[in-house]
């Protein structure tokens, strides 16, 4: 698959969990944040392995849950404690400084160059975001940022390490989302349990509220995340990710009626800018194209 093809396929999985907050709003019960995480993570990834019928082996049990616990465990307590405690809006502006922290971890880990034209389009994209999102009443918490912050720094050091350790030799990407959706959905069992416990009732609505979060927002969205991550620059995705809160905030005025502003619309038009900028920019030299076209497998030997 050649750069732009992988870059959209890509793009589909931000796109995919920009559905997150309007199927959580109007479909699923409410109060049971972590349910739908857990639901989002454990069935999708036993379905992947169920399917590519591939366990981890050696010390990729343990890379699985230290993985797992980054982009699933420790994002969704995280992500819901700022929802709880933060305006949406608020929220979504803090996940917009994840490019940044990706940028300067895949300096300091990877010993990627940190282009000057990228780390501007980190900056515009993450100012962009601020102005969908955030409204005149917006207020701070500073437990609900911090939160909010590590969250996305949790997905942010996943990335790296996702890009990092790569995949074993012979594993293929929906088994390896499902290694990290399993491991992620097993260490939210029992904090989901602990904390809420299971709604009275789950009616149809909310079944196929929890459907698509397992199908097209965990198993079919991480799979094609992970192998973006793998094989595109690392600041690449992480700019993608951007199209989350654009996403929520079109549908939000779509689907659910929300008001739609001049300020909001320069902020999208102003992101994607910058991820249109920040993709080129992060295009690799001639010399090292060819190596986008088919690492199907990590530089990490099979154990």
């Amino acid at each position: 698959m050649n750069r732009i093809g992988l870059t959209l396929t890509t793009a589909l999985a931000p796109m995919a969990w920009g559905t997150t907050y309007l199927v959580t709003s109007e479909l699923l019960p409410a109060g049971h944040p972590l349910l739908a995480g857990l639901l989002r993570s454990l069935p999708a990834g036993l379905l992947a392995l169920l399917f590519a019928r591939r366990l981890p082996h050696g010390s990729w049990w343990a890379k699985a849950f230290v993985l797992g616990g980054l982009n699933i465990g420790a994002f969704f307590p995280l992500l819901f404690l700022a929802a709880e405690r933060l305006p949406g809006g608020v929220a979504a502006a803090v996940a917009g400084a994840q490019p940044l922290i990706v940028l300067v971890l895949g300096a300091l880990v990877l010993g990627e160059r940190i282009r000057p034209l990228t780390a501007a389009a980190a900056v515009v994209g993450a100012g962009g975001v601020a102005l969908v999102v955030l409204g005149p009443a917006a207020a701070l918490d500073l437990w609900g940022v911090l939160a909010a912050l590590g969250g996305v720094t949790a997905t942010g050091i996943g990335m790296i390490l996702t890009k990092r350790w790569g995949r074993p030799a012979g594993v293929g990407p929906v088994a390896y989302a499902g290694w990290q959706l399993s491991a992620g959905g097993l260490l939210l069992l029992p904090l989901t349990l602990a904390v809420e416990g299971l709604p009275p009732v789950i009616d149809a609505e909310a079944a196929l509220g929890y459907l698509w979060l397992a199908t097209a927002g965990g198993l079919v969205a991480y799979t094609l995340w992970f192998r973006g991550i793998q094989r595109l620059p690392v600041v690449a995705p992480g700019l993608l990710a951007l199209l989350s809160p654009v996403v929520a905030t079109v549908l939000g005025v779509l689907v659910a009626g929300e008001r739609f502003s001049a300020l909001q619309a320069a902020g999208i038009a102003l992101t994607l800018v910058a991820l249109l900028g920040g993709q080129l920019a992060s295009w690799p030299r001639r010399n090292s194209a060819a190596a986008l076209i088919e690492p199907s497998a990590a530089p990490v030997p099979a154990r």
